[in-house]
């Protein structure tokens, strides 16, 4: 048989091997580092024989999968320990997830969080006894009979609703046997840094008409130190959770009169303004024209479109009851269909193609309450859309256009990002010919520019495939922002057209395009991976005058006329506080520049510099001092923070 590796070199054996066996045949190092195997894409338990030609991928902790392996274990471990401690408890499913795993129970006990030392200490034993994971099968009634008998009725339901010719397997350690399909790694022993996180509330088979069970969350990683770095990185984003910066800010408030629908402070205004107007010079250098379309439409528009089929139940709608105007309208969820009526607004001609039309729109989407989480998720947004018609053999040049233009803001916004194509969904629009064709085009631009990209099966848009940009921040999390999308099926739908060359009409291809996304969504991002410290151009108080007493107000505000004067946004600290109190509360608040004056000062017609990023910068005559702010602020440059954060003053 012919196994054909990860980097594409073949090995070929005369009878049946084991992945471990394949692994150690590579090298001694590989076998000891290996958790599982990846056999023609499906993750199997490293015992598992191969007895016929595929493709293998053996993991190790470096790999998802393999971190994902070393998590399903722990999940049985957390099991084991709960059925030690609670002999009563029932269990129903464990799997790995993408930050850990989980353990669904139902308990007559009830459990909470001052039970996790105890739970945690009983799997340290389960770990240092070094039991061994035992795979094997029963028949279908045995099965079924032997959980029974153990009082486990999630597992009877789970192999009852198992197909027929399903083979039903099982894992074994020590005296605790569990329904799974695995894989797993070997021993207990493996599993060598863990932590239970929290508890939750998770209906069984997630249906609300189900029982309450008990969801116990926990992580497991190959080393303590990967562990840490994770605990630390968790901590660190409770500090920077927008939602604590934005109120602490005033950047942005939510109101049981709107759930999910956020409102924006006037601290949060000038950041938003500022960021969109960076957002307005980079697509007016780049070809682009803004235009902006109703936020309610006819519902038939949504029926050509497409969107009444496929996302109706995401859409507000709203009934107009007047004579004649009795109509549905739908409240916009995309910006798309509103384009299309601006393109088919006149007849176009091959000479305006590539057409950019930008939109800043106000959407609305339905969003489930529990799905809804400050800024990241909510149900009124600002999409940057820009829909681009053009001609199909101007794909590969427009796709490179636009990915430099998402370069240009993400770079002057210090994001890095990995690159995703999306394809086909099991809902989606179109012919499969033309998926096909609209796939192709994206992923031959993405190859003709060079860019590393991953394949993400089935999650492109209903319409069409897409690039997805996904932008890592300072904590190592990504985020889902830019994207690019391919559409032919809106030009069908609307029936679009431009006259070529030729003298004759052919439909134009359609590029649904966002640099941010969700604009909300992207200040939220931003305010966690800057923990609120924006760069200059971007903090709604650029500098704040911090007079030494009531005697120095009058220089004060003239100091604070002559900076709004050149554009900077100032303010006085008017109140009656010992200095060193002013300076730390400007601080908290994130400001990054704090001016000192006094006698001194005001005699010699400079300011005393205090920044966010030095600290103590010494005396600045103000022309100085405005000249260096406004060139900061002009260049949009961002000045890395140095100075520590203070403890909140306990008083004056």
């Amino acid at each position: 048989m012919k196994i054909t590796l990860k980097d594409g070199s073949v090995k070929e054996y005369d009878s049946p091997k084991s992945v471990m066996e394949i692994a150690g045949d590579i090298s001694a190092g590989l076998a000891r580092n290996c958790l599982a195997g990846e056999v023609n894409g499906e993750r199997v338990d490293f015992r598992t024989v191969i007895s016929e030609d595929c493709t293998l991928n053996i993991l190790t902790d470096k790999d998802e999968g393999g971190l994902a392996t070393i998590r399903h274990t722990a999940s049985h471990v957390l099991a084991q320990a709960l059925k030690r401690l609670y002999p009563k408890i029932q269990l129903a499913i464990g799997p790995s997830t993408k930050d850990g795993f989980y353990s669904d129970v139902d308990s007559e006990e009830i459990l909470t969080t001052e039970d996790f030392d105890k739970i945690e200490a009983e799997m340290k034993k389960i770990i240092k006894e070094d039991l061994k994971l035992e795979r094997f099968e029963l028949p279908r009634d045995e099965a079924i009979k032997f959980f029974e008998e153990k009082n486990e009725p999630y597992k009877v339901k789970l192999i009852e609703d198992l197909p027929e010719d399903a083979a039903i397997s099982l894992y074994k350690q020590g005296e605790f046997t569990d329904l799974c399909a695995g894989p797993h790694i070997m021993s207990t022993k493996g599993v060598k840094a863990f932590k239970i996180m929290k508890l939750a509330g998770a209906y069984w088979r997630g249906d609300s008409k189900n029982k309450m069970l008990t969801r116990i969350y926990g992580t497991a990683f190959a080393k303590q130190s990967d562990l840490d770095a994770y605990l630390f990185m968790l901590e660190e984003a409770k500090k920077r959770d927008h939602r604590k910066i934005g109120k602490e800010m005033k950047l942005f408030m939510f109101s049981e009169e709107g759930p999910g629908f956020p409102f924006f402070l006037p601290n949060g205004m000038v950041l938003r303004n500022e960021l969109m107007k960076y957002w307005r010079e980079v697509h007016y250098r780049n070809g682009y024209v803004e235009i902006e379309t109703p936020v309610m439409l006819n519902q038939h528009l949504w029926v050509t479109s497409g969107h009444w089929d496929h996302y109706q139940n995401n859409m507000y709608t709203a009934q107009v009851a007047s004579g004649e105007d009795d109509q549905l309208f739908c409240i916009k969820p995309m910006n798309c269909p509103g384009s299309i009526l601006v393109y088919k607004n006149q007849p176009r001609s091959y000479k305006e193609l590539p057409l950019r039309f930008a939109e800043v729109g106000l959407v609305h989407r339905y969003e489930e309450s529990g799905a809804l989480h400050g800024l990241m998720r909510v149900r009124a947004f600002h999409q940057d859309d820009a829909h681009e018609f053009l001609a199909m053999d101007q794909i590969e040049d427009e796709v490179a256009h636009i990915v430099h233009v998402i370069n240009e803001v993400y770079e002057k916004l210090e994001f890095k990002y990995h690159v995703e194509l999306s394809t086909m969904p099991e809902d989606h629009m179109g012919s499969d010919e033309d998926w096909e064709k609209a796939t192709n085009g994206l992923r031959q631009a993405l190859e003709k520019l060079g860019l590393e990209y991953e394949v993400n099966e089935g999650d492109g848009a209903f319409y069409g495939p897409k690039i997805d940009f996904h932008v890592e921040d300072c904590l190592g999390r990504t985020w889902q922002c830019a994207t690019c999308q391919l559409d032919f099926q809106l030009p069908q739908n609307f029936e679009l057209s431009y006259i070529g060359a030729d003298g004759e009409e052919h439909m134009p291809v359609m590029i649904h395009r966002v640099v941010f996304g969700s604009v909300e969504r992207f200040i939220g991002v931003m305010i966690e991976n800057f923990a609120g410290k924006f760069p200059t151009w971007l903090s709604p108080v650029q500098a704040r005058v911090l007079p030494i007493s009531d005697k120095f107000l009058d220089y004060a505000k003239e100091v604070e006329a002559r900076l709004k004067a050149a554009g900077v946004r100032a303010e006085v600290d008017e109140r009656s506080e010992k200095i060193g109190f002013k300076i730390r509360e400007a601080r908290l608040e994130r400001i990054p520049y704090m001016l000192v004056v006094g006698a001194k000062e005001a005699e010699t017609g400079a300011v005393s510099v205090r920044s966010r990023f030095e600290g103590d910068e010494g005396a600045k005559k103000l022309d100085d001092f405005i000249a260096d702010i406004t060139k900061e602020i002009a260049d949009r440059v961002r000045r890395e923070d140095k100075v520590q954060d203070e403890e909140k003053p306990s008083g004056k």
